[in-house]
């Protein structure tokens, strides 16, 4: 939860998932075909005609499923803290606003139980595969996965009771219309919440790393380059009220890791990942991706080094 067009879309560490995605769409055919019948649908998915898969410039192949996956387990225990001070729970109705392949979803589905409903949004229909697997095997009838483009497309639910997004608004190009069309989906008194960055720049190593910060610095400089903004959440509160809601709730996320800290993993598969990225995108020298990887081994190998990760803000709001 990762979102509309600009042309060449941009770069973010957007939320993943264990390399299930084949397995799990293994298991959906082997549900969806036994006896060469076919099994109930559990699903209640709304879909475009067949259409060629629009991939994010994260992909949606099975290593990103695999580090979306890894980067809910890291967040998952923020998000549900969230969503009970946001008052989900029993028989709501809760959008999910670019759900990638589902994590958040399957825990919004526990919460909401079979009597609440779960609006998945998202346009990969890779993701949505995986998606609609996790929530077959579990039965969870509550799950209903709608195929479209929150930038583009209405949004296909109507008074729902709350909305949740994460890393979803940095990296859309209008998001203020975005977040309208999200705020109108709601019901009067319900509740929006959001994960977002409001300091991508905090994202540094200790002893500092001249190169792992010209890294981040490229990362932003192409993100809002592509039309999307990394520190997004420093316009959503002002957003917010303006259109008419109250700000319950701010809380700024960080976290001071080792190497030995699991969460250190969470940011720097990113960073593996996006060196290649901007290599593509002729944004930096071979010589300077080689810098930046030997510069990394070099410092994360040091005792005593320490990852500052990029600074998030919960947003929790009232119609």
């Amino acid at each position: 939860m990762q979102p509309g067009p600009p042309a060449v879309h941009p770069i973010g560490p957007r939320a993943v998932y264990p390399d299930q995605s084949r397995k799990a769409r293994a298991s959906w055919d082997c549900l969806v075909r036994r006896d060469g019948a076919t099994a109930r649908a559990y699903i209640s998915a709304t879909r475009r005609p067949p259409m060629a898969e629009r991939d994010y410039v994260l992909g949606t192949h099975d290593d990103e499923i695999y580090r979306l996956g890894f980067q809910h387990r890291v967040w998952r225990p923020r998000a549900l803290d969230a969503w009970s001070r946001a008052r989900i729970g029993d028989g709501c109705k809760v959008i999910d606003f670019g759900a990638g392949p589902g994590f958040a979803t399957m825990d919004l589905a526990e919460m909401v139980g079979p009597h609440g409903e779960v609006h998945a949004l998202e346009r990969s229909r890779r993701f949505l595969d995986t998606l609609e697997a996790q929530a077959k095997a579990r039965g969870f009838t509550q799950v209903k996965a709608h195929e479209i483009d929150v930038m583009t497309d209405a949004i296909p639910v109507s008074g729902a009771d709350a909305a949740w997004a994460r890393w979803i608004f940095a990296f859309l190009p209008r998001p203020k219309e975005a977040l309208k069309k999200l705020v109108d989906a709601l019901k009067p008194g319900g509740t929006l919440v959001f994960h977002e960055y409001i300091d991508y720049q905090t994202w540094k190593l200790a002893p500092p790393a001249p190169n792992f910060e010209k890294f981040v610095d490229e990362v932003s400089a192409n993100w809002r380059a592509s039309g999307g903004e990394p520190d997004i959440a420093r316009h959503l509160p002002a957003w917010l009220t303006e259109m008419g809601l109250k700000v319950e709730s701010l809380k700024p996320y960080v976290d001071v890791v080792s190497k030995d800290d699991n969460v250190w993993r969470w940011p720097i598969g990113f960073f593996d990942i996006h060196i290649d990225r901007l290599l593509e995108l002729n944004r930096i020298t071979p010589e300077l991706a080689k810098d930046m990887r030997d510069e990394f081994a070099r410092v994360s190998e040091q005792p005593g080094t320490l990852m500052v990760t990029p600074l998030v803000l919960e947003i929790i709001a009232r119609k």
